[in-house]
């Protein structure tokens, strides 16, 4: 019995060690730094003031930002829709000749995105481009910096969206049951009025939730305003513009508000909407989908020679930046491609020269220490939270997906201006300028995700094994790590890899919180995009985007595709 009590208390102390240990990372990384950053916006010099609000109205490019963002917000709503509703009927529903083949370059943005894909783009279509010397080549008068402003940011960000898109929604497709089709064709219903009658509903859940991420993602960009927009800002690359400004990180701080509680606003309206239930689907029985024929020919046509375009726009980027990343610097230039223009030099100074590869290695350390750092974490934040189900656990996790519903820079702000002066919370510490600030905002903006995929994985385990373990002696720790770990495993190895892919070309946090001497690859490649750039670095800039399109294949190989031919 007195074993009993003291191995009871030796448990309670522990626990509420790790609560205190939980509550102090919480408080300090994702309440304090937001809460700050609100208190350093509105209450200056002792007292309430309103005034970064009126220098928000005075100020005429802050408020062509906000408005620019909204404009491109509903932009790439229309676009992705457009885009994404094409493919997934063409990829699904519709019989295209090819498709096996043309379904790789729909889903090239998989394997790059972000600043990468940004980039790319930039070096096809832009002032130095390849298309665009052919383009003058044809037509000398054109301007070569036609790919500028809001209908490149737009073009770019439509076809950065729309693999994810189409992703969701081929999931969602799947629910269409095949016999109502046969039914509604029975009655005379053309192939429009079975998509609008019969399909569409059974989407609408589905096309209303990725229309407010969409939304979202259209409010806060970043990389494609920042690279091709010229002239046309939105509100993050303003907020980067005004936070390097001590005078006018207040207006800063107060977009990025502004970003902040758009974005809230809209996921409570998603999730209030989705709560609700509006949309019923009309299946009924499981029948798979048999794809159509389109039986008018001039339609027929004009679809084929859509899906076949849209190939090219997808794969056009991928196919050239791994020629060129082979090519001298002349040959990037000129857009010119000849026998002499090849050559392996690109790939042996990323590989030797250490200012060349420094931003890749850095990048590595960066995105492996917050893979293994946070899965770590959260695997056993999630074991707490689905063996402790109670009012603290769910506070718990309540506050560990406030990342999901702020923009990564808000979070960054957050971080800036609470920790650029010593601050009790961080025991006097100050994180701003150091290597570290990075880190802790990569972890923070990959905290929801892994919680949500570990937690699933946890609560899919039937009890009654962990409980034959414990009946046989094993204690809580061995039961865990002979048990549940073994199980568990598959899933946290994933993840690893989903994180580490996902944080290796990131950019947005980078641009705010990055050691100036220690930048990461998203900013290398970011640099690189600019007239002053030397031809030297652009070069480079291929071969770093191919390798991580080769680290990007690997990962969703390693994660999806294995498990896809094992579960046939």
């Amino acid at each position: 019995m007195q074993i009993q009590n003291k191995y009871k208390l030796n448990n309670n102390l522990f626990l509420l060690t790790i609560g205190i240990v939980l509550s102090w990372l919480c408080i300090a990384f994702l309440i304090y730094p937001n809460i700050n950053l609100l208190i350093a916006t509105f209450f200056q010099d002792g007292g309430f003031t309103l005034e970064p609000f009126e220098k928000l109205m005075k100020s005429e490019r802050a408020m062509r930002s906000l408005w620019n963002s909204f404009i491109l917000a509903i932009a790439v709503v229309i676009t992705v829709n457009m885009v994404g509703l094409f493919l997934v009927f063409i990829m699904s529903y519709f019989e295209i000749k090819g498709m096996k083949f043309l379904r790789f370059g729909y889903y090239s943005t998989l394997i790059y995105g972000g600043i990468v894909l940004v980039a790319g783009y930039q070096f096809i279509y832009g002032d130095v481009g390849l298309v665009t010397n052919v383009l003058l080549a044809i037509f000398p008068d054109m301007n070569p910096h036609w790919f500028k402003g809001f209908w490149a940011v737009l073009f770019v960000m439509t076809f950065s969206s729309t693999s994810n898109y189409v992703i969701f929604l081929l999931n969602a497709l799947q629910k269409v049951d095949y016999q109502t089709i046969e039914a509604a064709r029975n009655m005379g219903a053309t192939d429009f009025q079975i998509i609008r009658k019969v399909i569409l509903p059974v989407l609408k859940p589905t096309i209303f939730a990725l229309t407010i991420l969409q939304f979202i993602g259209g409010l806060g960009a970043f990389a494609a305003p920042k690279v091709v927009g010229g002239e046309f800002q939105t509100i993050t690359p303003m907020i980067l513009t005004f936070s390097g400004i001590v005078s006018s990180r207040d207006l800063a701080a107060l977009l990025a508000i502004c970003l902040g509680l758009a974005s809230m606003i809209l996921l409570a309206i998603m999730t209030k909407v989705e709560s609700k239930g509006n949309y019923m689907s009309v299946s009924k029985v499981k029948t798979s989908l048999i794809k159509q024929k389109i039986n008018n020919k001039f339609t027929n046509v004009i679809i084929h020679m859509m899906a076949y375009v849209l190939f090219v726009l997808y794969t056009l980027p991928v196919v050239l930046i791994f020629i060129f990343s082979f090519t001298d610097s002349k040959a990037i230039t000129t857009g010119k491609l000849t026998w002499d223009s090849f050559t392996l030099e690109n790939y042996i100074t990323v590989f030797t020269n250490a200012s060349a590869y420094q931003p890749f290695l850095v990048s590595i350390i960066y995105s492996a220490l917050t893979a293994i750092i946070v899965v770590g974490l959260i695997l056993y934040i999630a074991r707490l939270i689905q063996k402790h189900n109670n009012r603290w656990t769910a506070i718990l996790e309540y506050i560990l997906h406030i990342p999901w519903m702020l923009p990564s820079v808000l979070i960054a702000m957050g971080l800036i201006i609470t920790y650029s002066i010593p601050n009790a919370v961080m025991f006097n510490k100050v994180l701003t300028g150091t290597v570290g600030i990075l880190l802790i905002g990569y972890i923070i903006v990959q905290i929801p995700f892994v919680l949500r995929m570990l937690k699933a994985s946890f609560y899919s385990i039937d009890t009654s094994l962990e409980e034959a373990a414990k009946n046989l002696g094993a204690s809580n720790i061995r039961a865990f790590f002979k048990v549940l770990l073994p199980i568990i495993l598959p899933s946290a190895l994933a993840l690893v890899a989903l994180t580490f892919n996902s944080t290796l070309d990131e950019y947005n946090l980078s641009m705010f919180l990055s050691h100036p001497f220690y930048q990461t690859l998203g900013i290398t490649i970011q640099n690189s995009t600019s007239p002053e750039a030397l031809q030297d670095t652009r070069a480079l800039t291929f071969v770093y985007t191919v390798l991580l399109m080769v680290i990007s294949s690997i990962v969703l190989y390693l994660v999806y595709g294995r498990g896809t031919k094992a579960g046939k």
